[in-house]
């Protein structure tokens, strides 16, 4: 993900939409909503998820966390490898109609 973003980008690529906040809204805790935005928003710009928290860049969690009015520290809290995240990505996938890459998928690959 690039390190860097103007305004309009983060505008552009990072603005929560109605359903998404109402999605993100049904996550308990502050840091568990806004690491679910930044999962979400980052599937749908890159088609995967960020592998690390240092891998999003301060200004689109920022962005994010104004938007849910919840403060930008909080995303510190939010456990990449917990319980709660895997189960984040895998409502994301389903929101979107994807799936795990299978190793029979390789496989018809190399074929």
């Amino acid at each position: 993900m690039q390190r860097h973003w103007e305004l309009d980008e983060l505008v552009d690529h990072f603005t929560l939409l109605p359903h998404e906040v109402q999605l993100i809204r049904e996550a308990r805790t502050a840091h568990n909503r806004l690491g679910f935005a930044v999962l979400l928003k980052c599937f749908l710009l890159e088609g995967r998820f960020p592998y690390a928290r240092h891998d999003v860049p301060r200004e689109v969690v920022a962005h994010l966390a104004t938007q849910l009015d919840i403060p930008s520290s909080s995303y510190l809290q939010f456990e990449w490898r917990g319980r709660t995240a895997s189960e984040q990505r895998r409502q994301i996938r389903d929101l979107l109609h994807f799936r795990e890459a299978t190793t029979q998928d390789g496989e018809e690959l190399v074929t």
